[in-house]
């Protein structure tokens, strides 16, 4: 469903939950937005509409209001009292489980629906803040810039493609993918679906998604087999062992002790071995084998390590220390400092 049909939708139950009487097609076209100015456009999609509303489950009640100035003609109208829900009863457990849920999300898309869903139910009198029964608040981290598309693509059941660079190849693959589910697995994520380059079940790590994550079909088009356990999958997948790889490093003299106490072939680097500040940086050689693992080590000396080479590990440590910084620029609240799916 589109953002525009939502807001549509939305705007129609607002008013016909607002009003007391019945109001005719005429009025509803003209209190609410989005609807066209053309009489037989607005006759088909307020027809759809409404179609759409009772397929939801929406109680959208037709009669006539004579006594309240609507005279004969068939009007609409939804009484609060068919749509409210029930009183929410839950246990100290349940509340506890809810709160734990919303604070599970970290600085991810679905923060604000979490959190917007706690302050519904609070509003309803239901308290959710148990702190003598959660004694611990998990963090999980949704950085990758594919999990949004790829998570709306698992909800709707609909095939996506993408490109992706697998360990050691230096240019990436167009993949065509049924998602099953999205799992984080040891602080990374992974959609696990059936690749159909390959026609077998896959398992693709997100941070090695290049660029966006585009539609490949219909929604509802992708069904997952039954008894597929998306989790086993992905916890019984592993990441082939890489070789070790050696990466040329600069480390400022006197600084970055970590590295240096495993580090090889250390010398003054090329020229004078000072910077243009007067400092002074030796060149030194470190063994790694996964550049998303080491580059967060690496990031935490700051301006004291710069990774010369091989590129994958200097990007990735860029990309580390700008996400760093585009994390202490925000608000607390909007870097996930009061909220935080499987």
């Amino acid at each position: 469903m589109s953002r525009r049909k939502t807001e549509r939708l939305l705007n129609l139950v607002v008013c016909l939950l607002a009003t007391r009487r019945y109001l005719t097609a005429e009025q509803i076209r003209r209190a609410v937005p989005g609807y066209p100015d053309s009489d037989e456009a607005f006759k088909r999609m307020f027809e759809r509409d409404k179609e759409e509303l009772r397929e939801l489950g929406v109680p959208l009640e037709v009669g006539s209001d004579q006594q309240g100035g609507g005279g004969e003609e068939i009007g609409y109208r939804i009484p609060p009292q068919a749509y409210e829900l029930p009183d929410i009863h839950l246990s100290p457990d349940e509340a506890a489980v809810l709160g734990l849920a919303a604070r599970v999300w970290q600085r991810a898309s679905m923060a604000e629906a979490a959190s917007g869903a706690l302050l519904k139910l609070r509003a309803a009198g239901v308290e959710t803040d148990a702190p003598t029964a959660v004694g611990i608040e998990p963090r999980v981290n949704t950085q990758d810039p594919s999990f949004p598309a790829l998570w709306e693509a698992v909800r709707d059941g609909r095939p996506v493609a993408f490109d992706y660079q697998g360990i050691g190849r230096t240019s990436v693959a167009r993949r065509h993918l049924e998602p099953w589910g999205v799992v984080s697995r040891r602080g990374r994520w992974y959609v696990v679906g059936f690749d159909r380059d390959r026609d077998e079940q896959r398992v693709f790590r997100l941070s090695r998604i290049v660029g966006d994550v585009r539609a490949d079909g219909p929604a509802g088009s992708v069904t997952v087999p039954d008894g597929v356990d998306v989790r086993r999958i992905a916890f019984d997948w592993g990441d082939p062992p890489s070789e070790p790889r050696p990466a040329t490093v600069r480390l400022r003299r006197g600084a970055a002790q970590g590295p240096r106490r495993w580090a090889r072939d250390v010398r003054p680097a090329d020229g004078d071995g000072h910077d243009g500040d007067g400092g002074a940086w030796d060149e030194a050689v470190l063994t790694f084998r996964d550049a998303e693992r080491f580059a967060p080590y690496l990031a935490r000396f700051a301006a004291d390590v710069v990774v010369l080479d091989p590129p994958d590990l200097r990007e990735a440590v860029i990309q580390h220390l700008k996400s760093v910084l585009a994390c202490a620029g925000r608000p607390a609240a909007e870097a996930g400092g009061t909220v935080g799916p499987r």
